[in-house]
């Protein structure tokens, strides 16, 4: 059984390369720029592009199951390549925000589209649907925290359920290696329930230093986030937020039904990624890790 991994340097798809590695599973990786994907020995590192559906019939000659990154632009001809190739099982990384059937909702769209296409083909799927991922925190907040220590939102007391990305890849290689997860869509959260003004004492906590939370308002945080992403996924985020303070989202359990192990904690995540928030010399990039990530946050 060979595995075709795409979106393999994302922070999902290295890590649904490293477990399909330790289960001794053959692994293509599959990136545009294998010279700087630095994937894993063992993993076969193939040239590709989901934007190009052409480019990946050869990795996909022989190759049984598929995880697939979220592409809805080529989504169809990915899909009809894989069913060409023989490809028997797709997994794929989906959203939470599919859920949001109100037209209005960016990411959502971009995902049902997604999975739509495998949907309908003639092969088995499995949906994962990760909220929010823990990672967010990196592109809201890391720079002001490493330059200014300090993080200004809006809802501080907005309570989210922020998943790691472990967490993610471990479900989604179970889907990939074990059988009984066909036609299974899976929504993903952490363990607990913590606020925005919460996370930021949690990492507090693990870089040892402190960082004042400034609460802003929704239309000072719109001007803000409106430099770095397109207005609808400003206002779908700051939707979940606003909507987060009346309605409380509830933890699920889903990773430790899938994987037998419990959730990791925010606390975990951010323990795990503490270095990110530490103060870095001038000469370093500060953009440097979210470079590398092919995958945008979820």
């Amino acid at each position: 059984m060979t595995v075709l991994v795409t979106g393999a340097t994302g922070s999902v798809g290295r890590l649904v390369t490293d477990h399909l590695l330790a289960a001794g599973v053959p692994v293509r990786a599959l990136t545009r720029d294998p010279a700087a994907a630095a994937l894993p020995d063992g993993a076969e590192v193939w040239a590709g592009d989901l934007l190009r559906p052409h480019t990946l019939t050869a990795a996909l000659h022989g190759v049984e199951r598929l995880y697939l990154f979220p592409v809805p632009e080529t989504a169809r001809a990915v899909v009809a390549a894989a069913e060409e190739a023989g490809v028997r099982r797709i997994v794929v990384l989906s959203s939470s925000s599919v859920l949001d059937t109100s037209g209005d909702n960016h990411s959502g769209e971009h995902h049902r589209a997604v999975e739509r296409a495998v949907a309908e083909s003639g092969v088995e799927w499995t949906f994962v649907r990760p909220d929010e991922f823990a990672s967010n925190v990196l592109w809201k907040w890391a720079e002001s925290i490493r330059t200014e220590g300090v993080v200004r939102a809006p809802y501080g007391a907005a309570p989210r359920v922020p998943v790691h990305e472990a967490d993610v890849a471990a479900v989604a290689a179970a889907a990939l290696l074990e059988d009984g997860h066909a036609g299974q869509a899976y929504l993903l959260t952490g363990p607990e329930a913590i606020t925005q003004s919460g996370q930021v004492r949690a990492i507090a906590r693990a870089v040892g230093r402190p960082i004042a939370f400034e609460e802003i308002t929704p239309d000072q945080a719109r001007k803000d986030m409106a430099a770095a992403m397109p207005a609808p996924v400003v206002e779908m985020v700051l939707r979940y937020l606003a909507d987060a303070v009346v309605h409380p989202p509830v933890p699920l359990d889903t990773v430790e039904r899938v994987t037998g192990c419990p959730a990791r904690t925010f606390a975990r995540w951010v323990a795990d990624h503490a270095a990110d928030f530490a103060p870095r010399p001038a000469a370093e990039p500060l953009a440097r890790r979210a470079a590398r990530d092919e995958e945008p946050a979820a």
